[in-house]
């Protein structure tokens, strides 16, 4: 299939379409028809999209907002807007600018009358974007704790629960500071099971029972602190308007209108990325030819000092030695925010000649694998992703296409 790397693209490209947060909050604006409130807060990796379609919804004379996001994700238009304040913040470690984002939030809540409706437009990344930290913890020992977290195989859920002890505003927390004020909220989830209280770690969503802290290295004990717990949520609305199953279905349909046949597998991809890549390519051994769809995040353990990367890369390069020199097998595995790990590349695309071209650039694919730096090997193989940022964030796609060599 002379254009096969082609179609896997272009069906990845209509995931993204599909929940990229400008439209999405438009169209749910026009859809509900309701007016957008006149205090605006938008956080995350897709806080910039989201909140022009807030604008592109209509918005009042006494319009304000701010917008906390990574760098290079707020355009200087969007900010050049009356009433818009644009911030940034550090991501996947908290720094300096989400403490100052965290201060200016605070400050902007409280300088909303109390009986005006605010809305909250809150993406992935949400939760290091913006932080206040309870009294005698520092930023430097929260950001070590952080990257122990991002390297340490643990799940999402049981990640979060560590973030939540150790701020004052995740697990509902911020509910304390906005003392009763009507609130909407939509969400973009990058979340399994679409969680209100797992998005963004949670800020308007009353904690429940925190549940037991997974182990933590003992260096760290002293960092978590019990989350103070709001029990009534008061005048809080909340709404997810695009999901990891929007972005699939959209997939779907492209590969349809490509005349593939489709298979969407419901297994949730999570854990270790070579078992994930040996446990897919069991599974597609005996299935059909045409487009197979599968959505997720793995979770690869890093050693001390990993190299270029990110979990969509190792996982792709892990079915890249799996699929070495079988023609008829392509594999996509890709964020939906356009970043994998650090980097400015969203995933990559791999085929049975992927593992020969990164040789022939002076790579071997288990080294890269152990030291964490499929990055490098598949820029040498010509098969990463670059589509900056994509204003959407619904975590990992694995597009696959089994074909007629």
């Amino acid at each position: 299939m002379a254009d096969a790397r082609q179609t896997l693209l272009a069906c990845y490209q209509a995931a993204l379409r599909a929940v990229e947060g400008r439209g999405r909050v438009a169209r749910w604006f026009a859809e509900s028809e309701r007016a957008v409130p006149p205090h605006v807060v938008a956080v995350g990796k897709a806080a910039g999209a989201m909140l022009q379609g807030a604008l592109d919804a209509g918005v009042g004379a006494q319009f304000r907002a701010l917008a906390i996001s990574k760098a290079d994700h707020l355009s200087a238009t969007l900010c050049e807007v009356p009433g818009v304040s644009c911030l940034t913040g550090e991501h996947p470690v908290p720094g300096e600018g989400s403490l100052a984002a965290g201060e200016a939030l605070l400050d902007f809540i409280a300088r909303t009358p109390p009986d005006e409706p605010m809305l909250f437009l809150i993406s992935g990344g949400t939760s290091s974007l913006v932080e206040v930290l309870p009294q005698g913890v520092t930023l430097a020992r929260v950001a070590e704790l952080n990257r122990w977290l991002l390297g340490s195989g643990l799940d999402i859920h049981a990640i979060n629960r560590v973030r939540r002890a150790c701020s004052l505003i995740k697990g509902g927390g911020l509910l304390h500071y906005l003392q009763g004020r009507p609130v909407l909220v939509l969400l973009v989830s990058d979340v399994p099971g679409n969680d209100p209280a797992v998005i963004g770690s949670g800020p308007l969503v009353p904690a429940q029972e925190p549940g037991a802290l997974p182990e933590l290295p003992p260096e760290f004990a002293g960092l978590v602190h019990t989350p103070t717990v709001v029990a009534d949520a008061g005048d809080v609305e909340i709404h997810i308007i695009a999901s990891l199953e929007d972005a699939l279905a959209a997939a779907a349909q492209a590969g349809s209108e490509f005349g593939l046949a489709v298979t969407r597998h419901v297994a949730f991809l999570s854990g270790d990325p070579s078992a994930v890549a040996g446990q897919v390519l069991d599974e597609l051994r005996d299935a059909p030819e045409g487009l197979h769809l599968w959505g997720g995040e793995v979770t690869p353990s890093l050693p001390p000092h990993p190299g270029r990367g990110g979990r969509a890369q190792q996982l792709a390069l892990e079915f890249a030695q799996r699929i070495a020199d079988r023609p008829g097998i392509y594999v996509l595995a890709a964020g939906t925010d356009g970043s994998d790990g650090a980097t400015g590349d969203a995933g990559a695309l791999v085929d049975g000649g992927s593992v020969a071209r990164g040789r022939l650039g002076g790579f071997e694919a288990e080294d890269c694998l152990k030291r964490a730096d499929a990055g490098r090997f598949l820029e040498t193989s010509g098969d990463l992703i670059h589509t900056g940022p994509t204003g959407t964030n619904v975590m990992d796609v694995l597009l696959v296409l089994k074909c007629t060599p």
